[in-house]
């Protein structure tokens, strides 16, 4: 094939005069430069135009957005050093409870603490509610009776969680 294609070239090329040779080269040599400015100058160029016209309203979104995150980084400060209390962290407790699948049979608010009492509790179930519940509702845990029964992993068990003191 190369050499099919070569030889057709020489011949074609051989056939031309001096001046016939010295236009087709000028001719090749110009329709190279408007295919490269066409396919590859052309479109950068449009391109950058582009982008330079779109950069202010870019470096607005921008600003815009890094003052939203710190507004929101300032607000998720202030939110978690307030922890619920009384009734309120009783209420909060029972609900994440509940969300968790853990019925509880007790609890109530007792001084500064809530005191939670669950019977046949799955305790892996419990230890991950109780590691929600620290986090997000920042209590911590006071004391715990846990008595474990004849079915493996399920647990009699009363906890008192109080409002968190430690801030994080």
């Amino acid at each position: 094939m190369k050499t099919a294609l070569g030889e057709t070239w020489g011949v074609f090329w051989g056939a031309r005069n001096e001046r016939e040779k010295a236009l087709l080269t000028w001719g090749g040599a110009a329709v190279a430069v408007v295919v490269a400015w066409s396919v590859l100058w052309a479109p950068a160029q449009q391109g950058r135009a582009t982008l330079r016209a779109e950069l202010p309203a870019l470096q607005k979104q921008l600003a815009q957005m890094t003052a939203e995150a710190n507004e929101a980084r300032t607000l998720s400060a202030s939110v978690q050093g307030v922890a619920p209390t009384g009734g309120a962290l009783r209420d909060a407790l029972t609900a994440s409870l509940n969300d968790h699948g853990l019925t509880p049979t007790q609890v109530q608010v007792i001084g500064n603490a809530i005191q939670i009492t669950l019977k046949n509790a799955s305790f892996p179930e419990w230890t991950v509610w109780l590691n929600d519940a620290r986090r997000q509702l920042k209590v911590q845990v006071v004391e715990v009776h846990a008595t474990a029964l004849k079915a493996d992993g399920q647990v009699d068990l009363t906890a008192s969680l109080q409002p968190s003191t430690a801030t994080r």
